[in-house]
């Protein structure tokens, strides 16, 4: 049984973890107010561009002179995960939930036969998939000394791609990050970014509402290479907000499971109290009856 000093230090070390995780609970909340301004901000822009590159991919078809970015190498053997996970951990399952989609879609390519590379942005979602997939790792980004996202660091991002799809290095190229929807929920999520894939009910609506001048495989041919940053620049933008309310819901569980503990801890130490004055006293009667 542990002494009434271990009990006491105990309940002191809890006290001033539950003061750590409100103030981390705090911060989280005030970050992520800012980060969900910016992904709902991003969405209406990200959803356009979308529709409208929809529209000129459907008009395009599968023609032999489409830009290599929307009808690919012709092959898909070789296959680039670009897993995007956080620099810091202490928020829930938002990193672990990424890297284990990424993981099982890695794994299901490999069964098929298929060769598998990985481009890892995020120490935590390279730390997570080192053990098993750590010999497929063609490249990192490190995030460390961004404060804040820009579109800049998904330009660096989606060049790093792109230079390795024109020196031939894969065929098809997928992004994995999370889903903002709210505090409580953010849902990993797997993207396809090269070749492009657009939604076919946004296609049909654009095609009959514009033409494009110069032609549309020219304006596709500009525009892909920003639709590839469009798309990691978006991810990354999710990504920031669901790990500030993952952080705020899990520094939230700890600082109530911190209080729950406080309180058991405290009702031992009064009890473990109550049984050494009681234990006193009768030392001090017995002593009395003795003389």
């Amino acid at each position: 049984m542990p002494s009434l000093k271990d009990l006491k230090n105990r309940i002191e070390s809890v006290k001033s973890t539950r003061k750590i995780t409100k103030a981390m609970q705090m911060v989280a909340a005030a970050k992520l107010r800012r980060a969900q301004e910016a992904a709902e901000e991003a969405r209406p822009y990200a959803e356009r561009f979308n529709a409208v590159m929809a529209g000129l991919a459907a008009s395009v078809g599968g023609s032999d002179s489409a830009p290599k970015l929307l009808r690919g190498t012709g092959s898909d053997q070789v296959h680039l995960l670009v897993v995007m996970t956080a620099e810091r951990g202490l928020c829930g399952g938002f990193n672990s939930s990424i890297a284990k989609t990424a993981r099982t879609h890695a794994e299901r390519l490999l069964a098929e036969g298929k060769t598998v590379k990985i481009l890892t942005v995020g120490k935590k979602g390279r730390d997570a998939l080192k053990r098993d997939l750590g010999k497929f790792y063609v490249g990192h980004v490190d995030m460390t000394e961004v404060k804040r996202v820009g579109y800049a660091d998904a330009q660096g991002i989606a060049k790093d791609i792109l230079d390795r799809f024109d020196a031939g290095e894969f065929d098809v190229a997928t992004i994995f990050f999370a889903e903002f929807v709210n505090v409580v929920t953010q849902v990993p999520q797997a993207h396809q970014i090269i070749p492009a894939e657009f939604d076919q009910d946004a296609a049909s609506d654009e095609a009959t509402l514009y033409d494009y001048e110069p032609d549309e495989e020219a304006i596709l041919a500009d525009l892909l290479p920003k639709g590839v940053a469009t798309a990691i620049f978006s991810a990354l933008l999710e990504n920031g907000a669901s790990e500030q309310g993952a952080r705020m819901s899990a520094m939230d569980n700890a600082t109530r499971n911190a209080g729950d503990m406080i309180d058991r801890l405290t009702i031992e130490y009064n009890r473990s109290r109550q049984a050494v004055i009681t234990n006193e006293l009768i030392e001090i009667i017995s002593g009395a009856e003795a003389l």
